[in-house]
């Protein structure tokens, strides 16, 4: 039996598709459903469904990021979105996701059935034996998309004092996981990253004369001066006023 978990903010659509829809014909059963992409993910954590129905634009959620997270932690995991969000750029990113199925609302009920008939056939062809989910996270489009977004929470909140946690959560996933997909997608920790690009903004910065170098650190997310200059000196070679003296063109 095929555990199912539906997912959608819409509660007459959760309700009609567990009452009208026939699961059993496809050895199905509804074991839970979610309102929200948090709720949803929760569920499915605890439920570790085979095959998720899912709304992509609800509260809470980042529809893309949500779908890469649990691609990264179940990749066998079988997706059908049921959405009335009709953008095709958006429908061609859950795809390359590993999206069984993106089914537009209202569905009729033979595409309702299509999708659950090839979502099945793929679970009866898995192998008995379940892969090792972090080693095919790693290798899939999923995870690499959850490093990219991750990628792009730090460039946009680098002058935060933010940390892995931080950082999981805006991508739906756990601080361990991230922390394994950064480097495995990214080839460096999450620290080197978030430094690297404070040191690269430092570096902007100190071109104006204008800002102190205390003020620089503040701006760009360090506590103090001295542990800004002693990241900068060690990613660069030499103090963050001989570079700003021109050492660093010589």
């Amino acid at each position: 039996m095929y555990r199912v978990v539906l997912v959608d903010d819409e509660q007459i659509i959760l309700q009609g598709l567990q009452k009208v829809f026939p699961w059993a014909d496809y050895d199905c059963q509804v074991v839970g459903t979610a309102s929200d992409g948090k709720e949803g993910i929760s569920l499915i954590r605890k439920e570790r469904p085979h095959i998720l129905l899912t709304d992509i634009c609800m509260p809470n959620m980042d529809g893309l990021n949500m779908i890469a997270a649990l691609q990264t932690e179940f990749p066998d995991l079988q997706i059908a979105v049921l959405t009335a969000f009709r953008d095709f750029d958006f429908a061609q990113r859950a795809i390359h996701l590993g999206v069984s199925r993106y089914l537009l609302k209202p569905s009729k009920m033979d595409e309702l059935r299509e999708a659950m008939e090839h979502m099945t056939n793929v679970l009866k062809a898995l192998p008995p034996v379940e892969a090792e989910p972090e080693n095919e996270g790693m290798q899939s489009e999923a995870g690499n998309f959850v490093a990219r977004a991750a990628m792009q929470y730090i460039k946009d909140h680098y002058m935060d004092r933010i940390s892995l946690g931080d950082v999981a959560e805006s991508v739906y996933v756990s601080p361990w996981h991230l922390s394994k997909l950064i480097n495995g997608h990214l080839g460096q920790s999450f620290f080197d990253i978030l430094n690297g690009v404070r040191i690269q903004k430092g570096k902007e910065l100190l071109m104006d004369p204008s800002l102190k170098v205390h003020e620089i650190a503040l701006k760009i997310g360090y506590g103090d001066v001295a542990h800004f200059s002693k990241n900068f000196k060690k990613s660069t070679g030499m103090s963050p006023m001989e570079y700003r003296s021109g050492k660093h063109s010589a």
